[in-house]
């Protein structure tokens, strides 16, 4: 912290009588060394002038977030970024952005550090209206920007589209996504691509809504929760090692067990506007119980069984 010291220059104060010096100043009045006091200028200018440009504090701190960045507290994106191993010189996939709440923190971060950000977003032309908006909607905001540099948008829904050439990505990031593929029959499909995108070693960072593992999994994952055993499961079934799990995104306030489903809760208080409706209880819980996993590609394909057999 700056200390400010008041150096005295003018007259002495002089006594009553026999003009003695006053011995009663504040000994808090010396004068600061030099190089104190622009250390301190230093070190206050720092601060006035916010974290460096292209970090990820910077990205964070961006006016271009808005109201979003209210969420953080619930979403915690730099501890999550941090553990899902992102550089921003990376390739880095997005599955289904969605309005961009991530896109928002990772395209400037990768724009300003050399790195290609690609949104696997919902084909532009889908079956659902809801998500031909989304997409179109998305484009509108991040596009053309020179904040959020040259995204790479491709179509990636249940049937079609790619996400790029085989080790191609550095990096696959998926932000509560996973009951979307399990309603859509396309869980196991998805994590094979996931797998087959990555160059050997490269990572694939998940966030999901979570079951208690003591309740039954519904196969359509209606209420939005899924296991976080069935997605480890799902991961290595295609391909990947795991190798961290980690409670940042954890809740311990939520029960999973809502009218709604996760939907209940904020940010979508699906049921709030009906009369009669208590909402008290789920502003209290806040956002969901979430997992947080990390997952890598071996550096090299595992050999198959029968081919790592010795011979008798």
């Amino acid at each position: 912290m700056l200390r400010f010291g008041l150096v005295v220059t003018g007259c002495l104060v002089l006594a009553a009588c026999g003009g003695a010096v006053d011995e009663t100043a504040d000994e808090t009045t010396e004068a600061l060394p030099t190089s104190e006091v622009a250390s301190g200028v230093a070190e206050v200018a720092e601060e006035a002038a916010g974290p460096e440009t292209g970090t990820l504090e910077w990205a964070l701190a961006g006016e271009w977030r808005g109201e979003n960045a209210s969420r953080d507290s619930y979403r915690h994106p730099a501890e999550t970024l941090a553990f899902m191993e992102i550089d921003p010189s990376m390739t880095v996939v997005e599955i289904w952005p969605g309005g961009g709440w991530y896109t928002e923190v990772l395209a400037p971060w990768i724009n300003a550090n050399g790195g290609t950000y690609v949104a696997a977003h919902f084909p532009a032309d889908s079956a659902s209206a809801a998500r031909q908006r989304s997409r179109a909607a998305f484009e509108d905001r991040f596009l053309g920007n020179d904040v959020f540099g040259d995204i790479v948008i491709r179509d990636w829904g249940p049937a079609e589209g790619e996400l790029g050439e085989p080790g191609s990505a550095d990096a696959v990031l998926t932000f509560r996504n996973v009951h979307n593929w399990m309603r859509g029959g396309f869980t196991e499909r998805a994590f094979t691509e996931f797998y087959d995108v990555l160059r050997p070693g490269g990572v694939l960072g998940v966030v999901e809504h979570r079951l208690p593992d003591t309740r039954e999994q519904d196969p359509m994952a209606g209420s939005g929760y899924v296991q976080e055993a069935y997605v480890i499961a799902i991961a290595q079934e295609a391909g990947f090692e795991l190798v961290a799990t980690s409670e940042i995104n954890a809740n311990p306030l939520d029960t999973a067990d809502h009218p709604n489903g996760v939907w209940t809760l904020p940010p979508s208080r699906n049921g709030w506007e009906e009369e009669g409706f208590d909402s008290a209880p789920f502003e209290a819980i806040g956002e969901s119980d979430r997992m947080t996993l990390l997952f890598r590609k071996p550096v090299s394909d595992p050999v198959p069984e029968a081919e790592s057999a010795s011979e008798d």
